[in-house]
């Protein structure tokens, strides 16, 4: 197993640090040519959606990582990568890959000093530490989403077919269980594509 990190802005190295406590290996998708080498699930990290939009269109990321989202690759998206994932953005025209049926609203939270921590129910894992910054929220989910988190009325994070997908950075904690969440996906994405 070998999972591609996005790693072109934003916080690719904390997500790289999970996957070594996890014991699983990964590759940095920083030009075109990583995208060459195999793998079998990605992380698009945290960090400024805006930029990373731009990197990935110009590095000639774009319709590659669409097309293997689009056709099962699992997907584990934290904050910027949620805005990348997202059909729709309330308060922004650009949209990204658009392959997650939710509409998002960028900075919900508001800026730097809108940042906060808490505890709360991760569903289907329990309770998970949460670290919020300048977040956005999901106002809008379309059918067969699973909503996996919420914070008071928020939607902050959810699932659909092979994406993971939530507002918050399970990366900046010690707590691992939403990364062995996304790795299970993918071993059970080998098996299919094995079998």
């Amino acid at each position: 197993m070998k999972i591609a990190v996005l790693a072109v802005q934003g916080a690719f190295l904390e997500h790289e640090k999970m996957l070594d406590r996890l014991g699983v290996d990964y590759l940095e998708l920083r030009k075109k040519e990583d995208l060459k080498e195999s793998y079998n699930g990605i992380i698009l990290p945290g960090g400024e959606s805006t930029v990373q939009g731009k990197l990935i269109r110009e590095l000639g990321f774009y319709d590659i990582l669409k097309e293997q989202i689009h056709s099962g690759m699992p997907v584990l998206a934290t904050c910027a990568g949620l805005i990348l994932l997202a059909e729709k953005a309330e308060n922004d025209d650009r949209t990204h890959f658009a392959t997650l049926p939710v509409t998002v609203k960028r900075n919900a939270y508001g800026r730097q000093l809108g940042s906060f921590y808490k505890e709360d129910i991760f569903e289907g894992i329990g309770k998970v530490p949460m670290t919020f910054i300048r977040a956005p929220y999901i106002t809008n989910v379309k059918e067969d989403v699973s909503i996996l988190a919420r914070d008071k009325e928020f939607i902050t994070a959810v699932s659909y077919g092979n994406q993971l997908a939530m507002s918050f950075h399970p990366e900046l904690d010690e707590d691992t269980k939403i990364h062995q969440k996304f790795v299970k996906m993918v071993e059970k994405y080998i098996t299919q594509k094995a079998s």
